[in-house]
């Protein structure tokens, strides 16, 4: 009888975070996040003026909150496309608490992303096993936001993009191909070391997004990330590719 590998997938975007932080390659691309509490979220306002609080275990972007200091007591919330302002703390934090359902969330710096045509956008970096055991990044998207939203799941409104498209708006040729060059290479060193921790890990996603100094910042890691997203690109090369690979990393 043939053996089945063991796959895993980690929930916890805290755990999956301390697990990247041991990496000298990748902790300096990772927010700074810490657990929601009413001081740590004050303290991260101070330092920020923006940041993301979002719950730990959870997918397609539900429940990701964009929260914002503008003044000295102003504080402002959006979730969806609902958005509340407030003028003082303790009010604006309970308003908070309420819409986190007494469920586990964290805080994360709050990156002002490079946006195409005014909306923000970030890149899925696909990264899986090959069938030869090495890891290999096997696919880049682009997802744009909905107008009227903070997330850019493709599952929350979202528009799947090529990623040259997206690029070409802010690159030269010579720039974009660096840039996902860089991609490429975060991506791999990222899915190298969360598997050191985790060997059941096949492929992961990584959500990265860039700053206007182009400094990639990896938003969120998955790991059993939508492989059909893909097939959403009027080029089907980079689908079947990731299908194959898939197919090979299930068997």
């Amino acid at each position: 009888m043939i053996q089945k590998k063991p796959r895993m997938h980690v929930l916890s975007k805290w755990v999956k975070t301390k697990a990247l932080l041991g990496s000298d390659e990748v902790r300096q691309y990772i927010p700074d996040t810490r657990r929601l509490s009413k001081s740590s979220l004050k303290t991260m306002l101070k330092s920020y003026g923006m940041v993301y609080v979002k719950p730990e275990k959870g997918t397609y972007g539900k429940g990701v909150i964009r929260v914002e200091q503008r003044g000295k007591d102003e504080y402002s919330y959006q979730l969806g496309t609902k958005e509340k302002d407030f003028w003082d703390y303790e009010t604006f934090y309970l308003s908070l608490l309420r819409e986190t359902n007494k469920r586990s969330y964290l805080i994360q710096k709050g990156i002002h992303l490079v946006k195409y045509k005014k909306l923000r956008f970030d890149i899925r970096v696909m990264v899986q096993l090959s069938p030869k055991g090495v890891w290999e990044t096997t696919g880049l998207i682009g997802r744009v936001a909905h107008p009227e939203k903070i997330v850019t799941n493709y599952h929350s409104g979202g528009k799947i993009m090529d990623v040259k498209r997206l690029f070409g708006e802010h690159l030269s040729t010579n720039e974009m191909e660096k840039v996902m060059h860089k991609l490429d290479n975060l991506g791999v060193a990222t899915a190298r070391h969360l598997h050191k921790k985790y060997p059941g890990i096949r492929q992961i996603g990584l959500d990265i997004g860039f700053d206007h100094s182009w400094i990639p910042w990896i938003i969120e890691v998955n790991t059993n990330p939508d492989p059909y997203i893909f097939n959403k690109l009027s080029d089907k090369s980079m689908y079947r590719k990731v299908m194959r690979y898939r197919r090979a990393a299930l068997k």
